[in-house]
């Protein structure tokens, strides 16, 4: 493993220098790694771990058609490749739990059932096993119970593979019965394409991602963009203006400088109007809304969001609920007014060697 500063806290990782491709392969010889869901993680870890020539089968049931569907078309092969939930479970030695979490306390009993000795269960998420009270996934004592976490969504963690970025996850082993628990885990994290892999347990990357996806990652996000866009709007200001100055501008400019070179370059190459505004501002922001985060890793430490979870999409029409909900917010001024600015991005081929091109380097931070 490489010992890495993280702002003055040296930290443990695995890269793919320290774990390379070909030792994952050899770690995972021999395996058939059985993805269980085609939903959101299910197809992008299988695809990348196929690609990175793993052998991988997908359980899916047949009651989601559109999953089952949406998996022959990327080139599972029904009854070589494309199983029932029970069926893979069978045939895996390693089963990838990729269900939602709700899912994986309704499946359960049939996961359990065909898990022999020896076999590996797979999380990407620490949900079912942190909050095992709730959900009753309590996994016998001869499998090994290990987690790759990416962090993004399956669509991100498709799309950085295949431009050979990758995305970082992390990693966490709650029990090795066979001794190369570890060792599975970090193979399997790399076959999936993280770009590197850090520790953590379960309980710790569960706490840590329902915080994020409730606060600024999803929730608190669009909930300060739609406050902010209220504002604009009910001060005259147009739609069109109104959804640059909040949304557009953070997507398409601001936020890529900031995953380039940190919030000091993405700072220092705004204006001076800019940075002096934001810097006076961002005390005072984050002295309002500290205390909803504090509240927030409260209620996710003491279990009721994964109630609340558990009680919302465990119900037959959660799927036609969401939809209502999405729909919602699709339909909404601020994100219409989204959907006509994107329509008006331009289509241009991109400019050869942007990379080094004048004007693309930016000022330094200090």
């Amino acid at each position: 493993m490489a010992l890495i500063d993280f702002g003055g806290v040296k930290e443990e990782v695995v890269t793919r220098k320290e774990f390379p491709m070909s030792r994952a392969r050899k770690v995972l010889k021999g395996e058939t790694i059985a993805v269980i869901g085609y939903g959101v993680q299910g197809p992008a870890q299988a695809l990348n771990m196929k690609d990175n020539g793993f052998n991988v089968i997908i359980g899916q049931s047949k009651k989601y058609p559109k999953d089952w569907d949406r998996a022959r078309k990327d080139g599972w092969v029904p009854g070589k490749t494309l199983f029932t939930i029970e069926e893979a479970c069978e045939r895996g030695t390693i089963i990838e739990m990729l269900v939602s979490d709700a899912a994986q306390r309704a499946i359960w009993p049939v996961v359990e059932e065909r898990l022999a000795p020896g076999k590996a269960l797979y999380f990407s998420h620490g949900f079912s096993i942190a909050y095992s009270k709730q959900t009753g996934v309590v996994p016998p004592k001869d499998v090994d119970v290990i987690m790759v976490a990416p962090k993004g969504s399956g669509t991100s963690l498709r799309r950085n593979f295949l431009s050979g970025a990758g995305i970082n996850s992390s990693f966490a082993v709650e029990q090795d019965a066979t001794g190369r628990a570890r060792e599975r885990c970090m193979a399997l994290g790399i076959a999936v394409g993280s770009g590197y892999l850090f520790p953590t347990t379960f309980k710790k990357e569960v706490f840590s991602d329902l915080t994020g996806e409730r606060g600024i990652l999803m929730g608190a996000l669009a909930g300060v963009m739609e406050a902010q866009y209220d504002v604009l709007r009910r001060h005259g200001h147009s739609p069109s203006e109104a959804f640059n100055e909040t949304v557009e501008e953070l997507t398409e400019s601001l936020i890529r400088l900031v995953a380039e070179n940190g919030m000091d370059w993405m700072y220092a190459n705004c204006s001076a109007t800019a940075q002096r505004g934001a810097l006076d501002w961002l005390p005072k922001f984050k002295k309002a809304v500290k205390p909803v985060f504090a509240e927030l890793y409260k209620r996710v430490a003491s279990g009721e969001e994964t109630k609340r979870v558990l009680q919302s999409c465990g119900k037959a029409d959660y799927q036609k609920q969401l939809g209502k909900e999405l729909k919602a917010m699709a339909d909404s001024e601020m994100w219409r007014a989204g959907k006509a600015t994107r329509a008006l991005r331009p289509k241009e081929p991109a400019k050869k060697n942007i990379g080094v091109a004048k004007g693309t380097v930016g000022r330094a931070s200090n």
